[in-house]
C-alpha cells in the first residue's frame, strides 16, 4: 500500500494551519471517523492476512506520524498565542504598584485608639490589668457586698478550683474597675487614668454578649468635683462624635462603688434612623458615673479624708455602634471578613486629634 500521497497531503496541511480551528479540520479530514486514514482502516478486514498485516502496519505508521504532526503544531499554535497575549498585556514592573488596603483595623480596636486618643489630650494615661481577677479586686475592694447579684453564678464566670485550693476565688472580671484598685494600690494619689479592655458577663442577645470592651475613667486628687466630671464627659462626647456641642444630663441612680452615682444620659435625635447628637428632645444612655466611694478609696490605701474624686464607665462596642451606624453587636464576634471589610478602618488610619479621629 502507497501511503505517500497521504502523508504529504496531510503533513502538509497540519503545517498550513494558521489557527486551532484549521488544525481540527485536517485532523478530522485524517483521522476522524469518515476520515481517509480510518476509511482505508476499515477496508483490511477484507484482506488476506499477510496482505493485511504489512497494510495495518503501514497504516499505523502514518496515522502515529500524522498524530504526532497534529500534536506539535498545536502546542506551537498554543505558544504563539501565549507569546502574542504576553506582548499584548506587557507591564513595566518598575511602576508603582497600584494601591491596596494592607489589612483592616477592626472596628473596636479604632474606637478604642479613638478613646484613648481623647482622654490622652485631658491627661488620662492608660492603666492594665488581668481579665482573670480575684474576687476580693472584682468585688470586694468595690464595696459590692456578697448579697449582690453580681457576684451570683448567673451574672458571673466563676472560674474552677480543684478540691482542696484554698486560693481566693477568681473570676472573670466583669467589668475594668479592678484596674482602678490596681492602679491607685500602685500609684497612689494624685492619680488620672482610663481602663479600656475586655470585660465578661454571662448575657447573650442583640444587644449584649458574654464579652464585651469597656473603658473606665478615673480621677483622684484633693479638689475634684462631679462638675470636673461633667466636663471630661462633655469634652469626650464632642471629641469623639465630632460635634460642636452636646448636653449632658445626670439621673441619679446607684452602683456601690460611687457616692453619689448617676446614669449619663446625652441629648440626640434620631433623623431618618441616624443618631444626631447636641438636638432634638431624645435623650442616649450612655453609661454609668459618680464620686467615687470612700470605702473604695480606703481599700486602695488612699486617705477619703484626703482625697476625693470621680469614676465613670462607658461601653466601647456600644459607643462603636452609635457612631459607625453599626446595628447588631453580635456581629463584633463572628469573624466574618464581609462584615470587617465594609465596617472596617485601614491599618494605617490611626485616629488623633489633629488629623481626625475617624479618617
Amino acid at each position: 500500500m502507497d501511503t505517500s500521497a497521504l502523508r504529504a497531503k496531510f503533513l502538509g496541511a497540519a503545517a498550513a494551519a494558521s489557527d486551532e480551528a484549521a488544525l481540527e479540520e485536517v485532523r478530522l479530514a485524517a483521522l476522524g471517523k469518515k476520515g481517509e486514514i480510518s476509511a482505508l482502516m476499515a477496508t483490511l478486514g477484507k484482506m488476506e492476512p499477510e496482505e493485511r498485516k504489512a497494510a495495518g502496519a503501514t497504516l499505523n505508521i502514518l496515522r502515529d506520524e500524522i498524530d504526532a504532526a497534529l500534536r506539535a503544531k498545536k502546542a506551537a499554535l498554543s505558544d504563539a498565542a501565549l507569546d502574542a497575549r504576553l506582548k499584548s498585556e506587557w507591564l513595566d514592573v518598575t511602576m508603582p504598584a497600584r494601591p491596596r488596603r494592607m489589612g483592616t483595623i477592626h472596628p473596636v480596636s479604632q474606637v478604642m485608639e479613638e478613646l484613648t486618643a481623647i482622654f490622652a489630650d485631658m491627661g488620662f494615661a492608660v492603666a492594665e490589668g488581668p481579665q482573670v481577677e480575684t474576687d476580693w479586686y472584682n468585688f470586694d475592694a468595690l464595696n459590692i457586698p456578697p448579697e449582690h447579684p453580681a457576684r451570683q453564678e448567673h451574672d458571673t464566670f466563676f472560674m474552677h478550683r480543684a478540691d482542696g485550693d484554698d486560693r481566693p476565688p477568681h473570676v472573670l472580671r466583669t467589668h475594668t474597675s479592678p484596674v482602678q484598685i490596681r492602679a491607685m494600690t500602685e500609684k497612689g494619689a494624685p492619680i488620672r487614668v482610663i481602663a479600656p479592655g475586655r470585660v465578661y458577663r454571662m448575657d447573650m442577645d442583640q444587644t449584649h454578649t458574654p464579652m464585651f470592651h469597656q473603658i473606665e475613667g478615673l480621677a483622684i486628687d484633693k479638689d475634684i468635683s462631679m462638675a470636673n466630671l461633667k466636663w471630661v464627659i462633655e469634652e469626650f462626647a464632642k471629641a469623639f462624635f465630632e460635634v460642636p456641642s452636646v448636653e449632658v444630663r445626670f439621673r441619679a441612680s446607684h452602683f456601690p462603688f460611687t457616692e453619689p452615682s448617676a446614669e449619663i444620659d446625652f441629648r440626640c435625635s434620631w433623623v431618618g434612623g441616624q443618631l444626631r447628637l447636641g438636638e432634638g428632645d431624645s435623650w442616649l444612655e450612655a453609661g454609668g458615673c459618680g464620686m467615687v466611694h470612700p470605702k473604695v478609696l480606703r481599700a486602695a490605701g488612699i486617705d477619703p479624708d484626703q482625697y476625693q474624686g470621680f469614676a465613670f464607665g462607658l461601653g466601647i462596642d456600644r459607643l462603636a455602634m452609635l457612631k459607625y451606624g453599626i446595628p447588631d453587636l453580635r456581629a463584633f464576634f463572628e469573624g466574618d471578613l464581609r462584615w470587617l471589610r465594609h465596617y472596617g478602618f485601614a491599618a494605617l488610619d490611626m485616629p488623633d486629634l489633629a488629623g481626625g479621629l475617624s479618617a
